[in-house]
C-alpha cells in the first residue's frame, strides 16, 4: 500500500493534536476512500477517528499491494505509530502554516516506516522517517444514530463555554431537558467547596443549530479530549454535533462535511445506585476489528 498527498497542513496538525489528547500512540490507516486516524486510551473509555476523503488532498494516491501467500489483494495497511515522534513534524501548526509550502506523506509496507516531508520556502525539505508497527484495523461501534438526545451547535459556541472552566477541571457534566442545557463543573461528594471554583453555564434551545432531547439526562465526561477536538473543529469552521443517552452510556461529539469526517466518543460516569443495575459498562464501546 502506497500513500501519497500534498494537504491542507493547518487543519492536518491539528487533528494530529487532537488525537494526541487520547493516547500516547495511534493508528495511521489509508485506504483507497481516503486516510483515517484513530486513537483509543489504555482503559478504552475514549476512542477518536478523523477521517480525511481523498478529495480532502491535493493528490492522493493509493495502491493495494498483495501479500505473499494472499489470493486477495490487501485492502489497507494500518499501522500504528507513537504520537511522541509524529507530534515535532507538527509542533507549531500555525508557523508551519506560513513556512511550509506542501507537506508530502508516503508509506510502503516493504520499507516499514512512514515519510513525512515538508517543502518549505526558499527550496528547504525537511525529511523525517518514522517507523511504524504494521496492526489490526481499530474501529468502535457505537450507533449515535440511536441516542435520543442529539445536539448540534457552532464549534465557536461551544469552545466559548468550555473557556470558562479551568485548566485544572478534569471532568464536567452536561445536563439537558426540552427547556434548557447546562454545562457545570463536576465535584466528587468530598470536595471542600470552600476552596473550589464551580462554574455553571445555562444555554436556551434557541442557541443550538440542531435541537432534539428525547430524555432528561445529565453525564458527566472528561474535558481533556472534548477540548482537543474543539481546536481541530475550529480549524474546519464546522458545527459539532453531540449524540447522547443517559449516564453511564457514552457521548459522542462529531463533525462532518465533504472532505472529513471526526468522531471523539467518551465514556461517561455512571450513578452508584445505577452502576449494579446497568446492562452496559460505563466506557466506550469496545474498539474491535472491522
Amino acid at each position: 500500500c502506497i500513500l501519497q498527498c500534498f494537504l491542507s497542513l493547518a487543519v492536518f496538525g491539528r487533528a494530529i493534536h487532537a488525537i494526541a489528547r487520547i493516547s500516547d500512540e495511534f493508528w495511521f490507516d489509508p485506504v483507497e476512500k481516503g486516510l483515517a486516524l484513530r486513537s483509543v486510551n489504555s482503559s478504552r473509555s475514549a476512542y477518536a477517528c478523523v477521517f480525511f476523503s481523498s478529495m480532502f488532498f491535493q493528490h492522493y494516491c493509493w495502491t493495494a499491494v498483495p501479500q505473499p501467500c494472499q489470493k486477495e489483494e490487501q485492502l489497507s495497511l494500518p499501522c500504528k505509530l507513537i504520537i511522541k515522534s509524529v507530534l515535532p513534524v507538527f509542533r507549531c501548526v500555525n508557523v508551519l502554516e506560513r513556512n511550509v509550502e506542501k507537506c508530502s506523506i508516503s508509506t510502503s509496507p516493504s520499507e516499514q516506516h512512514i515519510t513525512f516531508q515538508l517543502l518549505c520556502r526558499h527550496g528547504v525539505v525537511k525529511t523525517y522517517n518514522l517507523t511504524f508497527q504494521e496492526c489490526d484495523p481499530l474501529q468502535a461501534v457505537f450507533a449515535k444514530h440511536m441516542c435520543p438526545n442529539i445536539l448540534k451547535v457552532h464549534s465557536r459556541l461551544l469552545a466559548d463555554v468550555v473557556i470558562h472552566f479551568p485548566t485544572s477541571q478534569e471532568e464536567i457534566t452536561l445536563s439537558v431537558t426540552p427547556m434548557k442545557v447546562c454545562f457545570k463543573s463536576y465535584t466528587e461528594e468530598d470536595t471542600d467547596f470552600a476552596r473550589t471554583m464551580l462554574t455553571e453555564i445555562q444555554l436556551s434551545p434557541e442557541e443550538f443549530d440542531y435541537f432534539q432531547v428525547g430524555v432528561d439526562s445529565e453525564v458527566t465526561f472528561c474535558l481533556k479530549e472534548l477540548r482537543g477536538l474543539l481546536a481541530f473543529s475550529e480549524a474546519t469552521s464546522v458545527p459539532v454535533s453531540i449524540h447522547f443517552d443517559r449516564c453511564g452510556k457514552p457521548i459522542a461529539f462529531s463533525i462532518e462535511d465533504l472532505l472529513l469526517e471526526a468522531s471523539f466518543i467518551l465514556a461517561t460516569l455512571c450513578e452508584a445506585e445505577e452502576e449494579a443495575a446497568a446492562s452496559e459498562p460505563a466506557c466506550c464501546p469496545r474498539p474491535r476489528d472491522r
